[in-house]
């Protein structure tokens, strides 16, 4: 995924009313449920996602495999978007 394209999913996904929650898969198959438009920032093709609870999570457009629109709990694992 292009610096670019992932950018722009991002932001679409962020800024859509209603807001849908949506999952980053990253490459080695680690998941992030984003459930708040705010939870996630982006610019440049880097993304920093706060956590649950606190904590951040740090990852760039080329670390990303797939994202799924739909929460974690409706994606059985090995499912592709």
């Amino acid at each position: 995924m292009t610096a670019v394209n992932f950018d722009d999913a991002i932001n679409s996904l962020a800024d859509a009313r209603p807001f849908r929650v949506f999952v980053i898969e990253l490459h080695g198959g680690t998941r992030y449920e984003i459930d708040h438009p705010r939870a996630i920032i982006n610019k440049n093709g880097v993304a920093v996602f706060l956590r649950p609870g606190g904590g951040f999570v740090y990852f760039d457009h080329d670390s990303v495999n797939q994202i799924f629109l739909t929460p974690a709990s409706e994606i059985a694992a090995g499912d592709a978007a």
